[in-house]
C-alpha cells in the first residue's frame, strides 16, 4: 500500500519530532492545526506554519470554537497550577474533553475524503502516563472505530507512542529536527515561558540530552 499521511500538527516537541521522523516512512503531505480557543493557540499556528515551511509540505488551520464554550479548562483561562506536575491532578488542570478524539476523527473525515492513508500524532509514553488518548490503547481502539467510520480504512499512527522526552529530544538531535522551531507552552506568551508543565518537560529533556544551547534560543 502506498502511504499519504495527515499530521496533527500543534507545534509542539511531541507533533515536530513526530513529523521529523515520520515524514518519510509514512509520506506526510499535510499537517492540520486546530484553534480551539487556547491561549497558545496563535503561537502554535504560527510554530505549525513554519514547521511546515521547512518540511514543505501543505498546513490547514481548523477553527473549533464550540470546545471553548463547553469546557472551563486551564488551556483557555491560564489557571494551571504549576505543583504537582505529571499527576492526574495537573492534567486534569489542562483536560480539554475529547481533544485527541475529536481531532483524530475530524482527520479521518480529511482522510477519508481525499485518500489519505494514515494520521500521524504525537502521543507517547510519557504523556501517556498522566493522558489516557496519549496511549497504545486509545490509538488500538481509534483505529478499530475507524475500520467501520471510514471507507478507506484510515489508520492512526503515532512513532513516539514507546519515548518518553529524553527519547523524543534524543531522537530530535539525531534526525536533525529543527528543535528551536517547537512552541510546547501553554501560555499566550510570545515565547516558551518555562515555567509550564510542557515545558518544564522541555528543558528537562534538553538538559539531560546535553541540548543547553536550545534553551535560550526557545525560552
Amino acid at each position: 500500500m502506498n502511504k499519504k499521511s495527515i499530521i496533527l500538527l500543534s507545534g509542539g516537541l511531541d507533533s515536530l519530532v513526530s513529523l521529523g521522523v515520520g515524514i518519510k516512512n509514512y509520506n506526510i503531505k499535510l499537517a492540520l492545526t486546530f484553534d480551539y480557543g487556547q491561549l497558545p493557540a496563535k503561537k502554535e499556528i504560527e510554530a505549525s506554519k513554519k514547521i511546515c515551511e521547512y518540511y514543505q509540505i501543505e498546513h490547514k488551520v481548523i477553527e473549533l470554537p464550540f470546545l471553548k464554550e463547553i469546557t472551563k479548562t486551564g488551556l483557555l483561562t491560564g489557571d494551571i497550577p504549576i505543583e504537582n506536575l505529571g499527576t492526574k491532578s495537573s492534567a486534569k488542570a489542562v483536560w480539554v474533553p475529547n481533544r485527541n478524539g475529536l481531532f483524530l476523527n475530524i482527520a479521518a473525515s480529511v482522510a477519508d475524503a481525499e485518500k489519505y492513508t494514515h494520521i500521524i500524532f504525537g502521543a507517547n509514553k510519557e504523556e501517556g502516563q498522566t493522558f489516557s488518548d496519549n496511549t497504545q490503547d486509545f490509538v488500538d481502539g481509534i483505529n478499530a472505530e475507524f475500520k467501520y467510520s471510514t471507507l478507506e480504512g484510515v489508520e492512526v499512527a503515532a512513532p513516539l507512542i514507546n519515548y518518553n522526552k529524553d527519547d523524543i529530544v534524543k531522537v530530535a538531535l539525531k534526525e536533525g529536527v529543527p528543535l528551536d522551531l517547537a512552541f510546547s507552552c501553554y501560555s499566550g506568551n510570545d515565547k516558551n515561558c518555562g515555567v509550564c508543565e510542557s515545558c518544564r518537560h522541555l528543558k528537562s529533556a534538553l538538559i539531560n540530552n546535553g541540548a543547553r544551547e536550545y534553551i535560550e534560543r526557545l525560552f
